[in-house]
């Protein structure tokens, strides 16, 4: 039996990182397979979203540090088995809910920061723990503090690792909506059977477009929005609400 377990809801596939025993932390296995099934999700026409989260107390805890040998050679360690889980989360055009049912900390802080919409648990937390074991923040972590809250408190974020609650996580902007522990599961549901539903084809637009606007130019930005806006508008999601709309308004 592996680490990740996948279920699946209609157009809604959830994956849980299934290791509660040592809260989910991470090891090479782990990561390949989490990469692996992601992967194959992106690729299935059929899921129209993806909830992300973890069994047991803790969303993730990042770096299972028990397996010291994966630190020897760290750079190809964060290269080859974290960063393209990054890049499968933000990357791919599927919308992904971070559940975060407990902590998450180091490059779980990294995975739920990389998913689209990010529900909190009122008892969860987030921690950029890199610093207290003298390490540097991976797995995108830096990427997303930088731009969502500043060089100055991404600074102390990393260089303490200290606890973020869920209600600071979400005046921080790095949380979509703080939920009551209880209610996190269905309401993670919810949220991605709402994103299913579409339109599938403007929200993967507004993706690659907003991952994309951060780091480009303002008119850079001006012509992919009317690149999109050209594809969006000759779908038939658009068209349907456009007749739709205009037979009320008239």
């Amino acid at each position: 039996m592996g680490s990740i377990d996948v279920s699946r809801d209609d157009a809604v596939a959830t994956v849980t990182i299934n290791r509660p025993d040592r809260l989910n932390a991470l090891d090479e296995t782990t990561r390949i397979e989490l990469a692996d099934h992601l992967a194959a999700l992106a690729r299935d026409r059929d899921v129209g979203a993806i909830v992300l989260t973890g069994s047991g107390r803790a969303f993730c805890v990042g770096q299972d540090l028990a397996a010291v040998d994966e630190l020897d050679d760290a750079h190809d360690t964060v290269d080859r088995t974290y960063n393209p889980l990054v890049r499968l989360l933000a990357g791919m055009d599927t919308p992904v809910v971070a559940a975060v049912n407990g902590a998450a900390v180091g490059a779980g802080m990294g995975l739920a920061l990389a998913c689209d919409v990010v529900l909190v648990g009122r008892g969860a937390s987030m921690s950029c723990a890199f610093g207290r074991m003298a390490l540097v923040p991976d797995s995108g972590v830096a990427w997303a503090l930088a731009r969502q809250v500043g060089h100055a408190r991404a600074f102390d974020l990393a260089r303490t690792g200290r606890r973020v609650d869920a209600e600071e996580a979400l005046a921080l902007g790095l949380a979509t909506r703080v939920v009551d522990d209880a209610e996190l599961a269905a309401t993670a549901a919810s949220e991605a059977a709402a994103l299913a539903a579409g339109p599938t084809t403007s929200l993967a637009l507004t993706k690659r477009l907003l991952r994309a606007a951060a780091d480009l130019p303002l008119d850079a930005v001006l012509d992919r929005e009317a690149l999109g806006q050209g594809v969006a508008a000759q779908q038939h999601e658009h068209v349907a609400r456009r007749t739709a709309f205009l037979e009320k308004s008239w």
